[in-house]
């Protein structure tokens, strides 16, 4: 896989968000964009990435970041993931993987023995002009709102 480098443009998308409405890369082109990947909703490490990102909402929002996070998971689950967790921010469902493919964050995992293909946990900070700034792979859950914060 080949990863994000800063100084790239980041990859356009166009993902269906929780609620089943479209949301693009370039909807937020006067804004910075925590674009996170996370492998599985309603997980214990991704519940607790997605829970620092809603408690750090309001300063992400004074420092101009929009936080999206994107998993394979259905538009149906990350509403239920949203809703069980109250969530004060975007979810997307990136279910053939295209996008994480593109972000190189689709990658070759090992559990128990057992070699598939998943998402490495990793996010990527990018600037108003659309160019990744910071790409941070296989990051730690409590570290994705720390690291984007700092490099602000």
């Amino acid at each position: 896989m080949n990863e994000i480098k800063p100084g790239q443009r980041a990859p356009a998308f166009k993902l269906m968000d929780q609620n089943e409405t479209e949301v693009k890369l370039s909807d937020f082109k006067d804004k910075k964009v925590l674009l996170y990947f996370y492998p599985k909703a309603l997980t214990p490490g991704c519940t607790t990435q997605a829970c620092a990102v809603t408690d750090a909402k309001a300063e992400l929002d004074k420092l101009n970041i929009v936080p999206l996070a994107v998993s394979p998971d259905k538009p149906s689950l990350l509403k239920k993931f949203v809703d069980k967790k109250s969530l004060n921010f975007t979810l997307l469902s990136d279910p053939d993987h295209a996008i994480a493919e593109e972000y190189g964050v689709w990658q070759e995992k090992k559990m128990y023995g057992k070699t598939y293909m998943g998402i490495v946990r990793s996010s990527f900070l990018i600037d108003e002009t659309g160019k990744v700034t910071h790409a941070w792979y296989k990051v730690k859950p409590n570290d994705t709102v720390p690291n984007a914060i700092k490099a602000v």
